[in-house]
Parts: C-alpha cells; sequence; structure tokens
C-alpha cells in the first residue's frame, strides 16, 4: 500500500510520461492485463488511457488493470489511469 507521500511522488514523475495502453470499446481482456503487467515489470510506472467508446466506467476499469496487473493504482485523472508496481529485476523508481 502507498502512503500519501508516495502517491504525490509517483504523480510528479508520471506527469510526464505518455500513455501506452488504451481500453476502448472491448473493454478489459486477459491479454492486455498481461501486457501491462510486462509493462510494469520493465518500466515500473505507467499511464492507460480511457477511450469514450468503452462500455465500461474509470473506475471498473482501473480496478481490474490493477488486480489482473497486481500494481498500485496511483491515479485517476479524467480518462488516464496510472499504475505502479516495483519490478523485481529492473528497480528505477526509489520511492521516499
Amino acid at each position: 500500500m502507498l502512503t500519501g507521500k508516495q502517491k504525490r511522488f509517483l504523480r510528479s514523475t508520471a506527469h510526464h510520461l505518455h500513455p501506452i495502453f488504451q481500453v476502448g470499446k472491448g473493454g478489459v481482456k486477459e491479454n492486455m492485463v498481461k501486457q501491462i503487467r510486462e509493462a510494469l515489470e520493465a518500466r515500473e510506472l505507467i499511464k492507460i488511457s480511457i477511450l469514450q467508446n468503452c462500455e465500461e466506467d474509470r473506475e471498473t476499469v482501473a480496478a481490474a488493470l490493477a488486480d489482473g496487473a497486481k500494481a498500485e493504482l496511483v491515479q485517476i485523472i479524467g480518462n488516464t489511469i496510472i499504475l505502479y508496481r516495483e519490478s523485481s529485476e529492473n528497480k528505477q523508481l526509489e520511492l521516499p
């Protein structure tokens, strides 16, 4: 579980990132969760964009992605989700 200070740090770090995944009409699929898991192992912090044609609400999508990827939900802002998971092999971010 992340503290408020850690979330604030991760939000400021993620500000300059671009979304690398998009959730659209198909919603959250197992293949997408697998790819997000791999991306989190490589990057630790990622942004995911929710398209307007997504049939599920953003909180449901965020919870499904965080649970499936075993990641921490840092923030939902607009239609963008920020996820964090500490990498086991490629640690890049040092949390306060």
